[in-house]
C-alpha cells in the first residue's frame, strides 16, 4: 500500500493538523482522493473530514444533467474546482470593469517580482519594472474610478466606497486619480473634510 509520505498533499495535511491541533482547531483535506485508501490516510495524517466529491459526483442524487454514452450507459460531468472549466464558470458573470482590475493588479504583481529579481544586478530592469508597474497602477486606478461611477450610477454608495478608498490609497491624493477619488467620498457623504493639495502658509 502507498503512504503518499513525502507527497505534497499527505505532508500538507500532516503540517497543517499539527498546526491546527496547536491552536484547537481542526482541518479538511481536500483534493487528491482517487482511492479509499488516500481517505484513510488524509485521516491518519490528522484530517477530520475529508473532501471526495468527485465519488458522488455520479449519483442520481448529485447536482447536474444526467447523460449518456455512446453505449447508452448513464453518466454526468464532473470537474475540480480548480481547473480551467470551474473557474471560467466563476469569472463568466465578472463585468468588463472587474475584469480589468483583475488584469491591472496581476501586471502590477509581475513587475514587481521581475523587478525585485534584478535589484542588485542591473539597475535597469528595475527602473523599467517600476515605471511600468506605475503604469499599471494607473490602469487599476482609472478602472476602479469607472467600477465606483458605475456603483453611484446604481444607487450603491456602499460598495462605491471601497473602490474609492482604494483608490486613494493606491495613488495618494498627491495625483489626479486619487484626488478624484477623494472628492467623490466627500460627494458620498463619507468624508466632511475638503483636501487641500498645499498646507496654508504660516505667519
Amino acid at each position: 500500500m502507498m503512504t503518499g509520505v513525502g507527497r505534497p498533499q499527505f505532508s500538507a495535511v500532516v503540517e497543517c493538523a499539527n498546526a491546527a491541533r496547536q491552536l484547537g482547531g481542526h482541518v479538511w483535506a481536500d483534493g487528491g482522493v482517487r482511492h479509499p485508501r488516500d481517505v484513510a490516510l488524509a485521516l491518519c495524517a490528522g484530517a477530520s473530514n475529508v473532501m471526495i466529491g468527485s465519488w458522488f459526483a455520479g449519483t442520481y442524487e448529485s447536482p447536474g444533467d444526467l447523460l449518456r454514452d455512446r453505449d447508452d450507459q448513464p453518466y454526468k460531468e464532473s470537474y475540480g474546482m480548480a481547473s480551467k472549466r470551474a473557474v471560467a464558470a466563476r469569472t463568466s458573470a465578472d463585468s468588463p470593469y472587474d475584469q480589468a482590475r483583475k488584469a491591472s493588479k496581476q501586471l502590477l504583481s509581475f513587475y514587481r517580482d521581475l523587478g525585485g529579481s534584478f535589484r542588485g544586478l542591473d539597475a535597469r530592469i528595475p527602473r523599467e519594472m517600476d515605471r511600468k508597474g506605475r503604469d499599471a497602477l494607473g490602469l487599476l486606478a482609472e478602472a476602479d474610478l469607472r467600477l465606483a461611477a458605475l456603483f453611484r450610477r446604481q444607487n450603491q454608495p456602499e460598495v462605491a466606497v471601497p473602490v474609492l478608498v482604494e483608490v486613494v490609497k493606491l495613488m495618494t491624493p498627491a495625483q489626479p486619480q486619487g484626488r478624484k477619488a477623494y472628492q467623490s467620498l466627500i460627494e458620498l457623504g463619507f468624508v466632511d473634510t475638503e483636501f487641500k493639495s498645499s498646507a496654508p502658509s504660516g505667519n
